[in-house]
């Protein structure tokens, strides 16, 4: 068995992480993992401004904090950290080493960045373009002595299932195995999310004030048990492990560069006190291609926010939405109206008297959503509504990204792993392929007799977690007892998805029963239009929609409702 820690969930997690599970207890391998869509395009950004970043900086705060402790422990680094050039991350961590009079074997893999590739294999010209690879160039760089490796783009279980890979001796069609460390690695690389953190049962753990970071003891056989450092805060438990499973998937089948995850064979069971165990996880053979995260710069938006208060507000909203479109001289590409918050009547406090109007401009031209579009919502102050006013002064542009999506075959794909000295290893891709499609629907339980229901919040009974796939999102409801999945499963259709979340009706709604979770995976396309830096709702990352989903009433059966012990 191997322990392996985890200290970042992503770019800005807990800076302190890193030493606090150092110090914590006993590991293997501590892994971090920095990237997201967005961190892609804010290093892009970086890169675009000095050429040698383009790798997450905070990370080498941790490193200047904590080389040594991990060295003196015998405890090997892994991180994505390198983003769009971990090159140069590998060289800035050896002057660190170089610096503190460390002896530090520093490797990195390198071969995502299709960038300057990226029309000849038909991705366009976006800013970024990174493949996602997968774990077999980070376990050649630990079987060759490394003590810290880092990487660009790779998938976020990588980091975890690597370390197995080289203790284990894996080989590239032991897809079960790399199976059940996709699903540790899954539950464990977004860090606190594992232990407590975004739980919608949250008021039921003793110690919220600081949860601990998540350790996934992993096994030769591909099982793990998923636990934490004694004396920290959170939990670890069934449910907080469910719903990090539910966490950004789409369906039964779960692609990855080195193999594809058969997430409806996951069994979870209590293994004591914070500690969960993952077993009987198939795994298949990986899809021929490899997805490419793809970042472009969109154009440039901005917004105002407008507060509006007490009597007549529809008239008042109406009003400022004539006006403000009436006195543009020349209209936005694209010009969209939002309403937040609902002012009450006869109000205690005037905020709670108060809505507010946001009005969100893009368009490829600065000027015409700065300076232009800035000067009339300023000089509509004197001349609008009653009570006018706005939240804060009008910004400048701001450039936007957009997310897509790609797929190019594995073998046009470098991957290397650069060894701790120098040596260069070309990582072969997947021997064995196998074209993705969805898994074979589960089957249900038995629907449940008819019985007497009350209306009341689908949060009652059930847990959610939600998150951004692109510009699509997944909201994964899950529920504690085969009797409540029992009724889960024939009440939440996609039909009654779309009633209970209005904002879906319309869309592509894929849903997927995973039964071993007694658990429900909902796919909404498109709600997040071209992703999270796109800024297309509110909640742009769909952080919120399992909660917004799980306040929403329906009729539960009376006898779950006393069951769990609400009134």
């Amino acid at each position: 068995m191997i322990r392996v820690g985890n200290c970042s969930g992503f770019y800005g997690d807990r800076i302190s992480a890193m030493r606090e599970m150092l110090d914590g207890g006993d590991l293997d391998y501590l892994t971090g993992d920095y990237l997201a869509e967005l961190t892609m395009l804010i290093l892009g950004r970086d890169r675009m401004k000095d050429a040698s970043l383009g790798y997450a900086k905070t990370f080498v705060r941790q490193m200047e904090e904590c080389m040594s402790l991990a060295l003196e422990q015998g405890v090997k680094i892994v991180a994505n950290a390198g983003g769009l050039n971990p090159a140069g991350l590998a060289a800035k961590l050896s002057g660190i080493a170089e610096n503190q009079g460390l002896k530090a074997k520093i490797a990195y893999v390198e071969g995502d960045d299709l960038r300057e590739r990226a029309q000849e294999l038909g991705l366009g010209s976006p800013l970024t373009a990174n493949a996602y690879l997968g774990a077999f160039g980070i376990a050649e760089c630990l079987r060759n002595g490394a003590d810290i490796v880092v990487t660009g783009r790779v998938t976020d279980a990588s980091v975890i299932v690597a370390p197995a890979i080289a203790e284990f001796g894996w080989s590239r069609t032991d897809f079960d195995q790399l199976a059940g460390a996709v699903a540790a690695g899954h539950v464990i690389e977004c860090g606190t999310q594992a232990t407590g953190g975004n739980y919608s049962f949250f008021r039921e753990i003793s110690d919220m004030s600081r949860p601990g970071f998540p350790i996934a003891e992993i096994f030769p056989d591909g099982s793990s048990v998923i636990t934490k450092h004694d004396h920290t805060g959170g939990e670890v438990s069934i449910g907080t492990v469910t719903a990090q499973l539910l966490y950004e998937i789409s369906g039964g089948r779960y692609a990855g560069p080195d193999v594809t995850t058969r997430m409806d064979t996951i069994k979870l069971s209590d293994d004591g006190p914070h500690r969960v165990r993952l077993s009987g996880v198939k795994g298949e053979a990986p899809p021929p291609d490899l997805k490419v995260s793809l970042n472009t710069l969109g154009g440039f938006r901005n917004q105002a926010d407008f507060i509006v208060t007490g009597l007549d507000i529809d008239a008042k909203i109406k009003l400022a939405k004539q006006q403000l479109e009436a006195w543009l001289t020349k209209p936005p590409a694209e010009l969209r109206w939002e309403v937040s918050g609902t002012a009450r009547e006869n109000a205690p406090t005037e905020e709670q008297a108060s809505s507010i109007l946001r009005c969100i401009v893009k368009d490829m031209d600065p000027k015409i959503v700065g300076r232009s579009f800035t000067s009339v919502a300023v000089e509509l102050a004197l001349a609008s509504y009653p009570g006018f006013a706005l939240t804060a002064p009008p910004a400048d542009a701001q450039p936007y990204g957009l997310f897509t999506p790609g797929y190019v075959p594995q073998e046009s794909v470098p991957h290397v792993a650069v060894l701790a000295d120098g040596q260069r290893v070309d990582i072969a891709p997947a021997p064995e392929t196998r074209p993705l499609e969805d898994a074979p629907e589960s089957s249900l339980p038995a629907k449940p007799a008819v019985t007497e229901t009350r209306q009341a919040p689908l949060g009652a009974i059930a847990g959610a977690r939600s998150g951004d796939k692109g510009g699509d999102a997944n909201v994964g409801v899950w529920v504690r007892t085969d009797e409540e999945f029992e009724w889960l499963a024939h009440t939440l259709t996609v039909d009654a998805l779309k009633k209970l979340l209005p904002e879906a009706d319309g869309m592509t709604v894929r849903r997927y029963p995973l039964p071993h979770l007694k658990a429900i995976n909902f796919v909404i396309e498109g709600i997040l239009g071209q992703g999270v830096a796109s800024q297309a709702r509110f909640d742009p990352q769909a952080k919120g929609l399992g909660e917004w989903l799980r306040s929403r009433h329906l009729d539960i059966p009376v006898a779950l409702l006393d069951a769990e012990g609400n009134e």
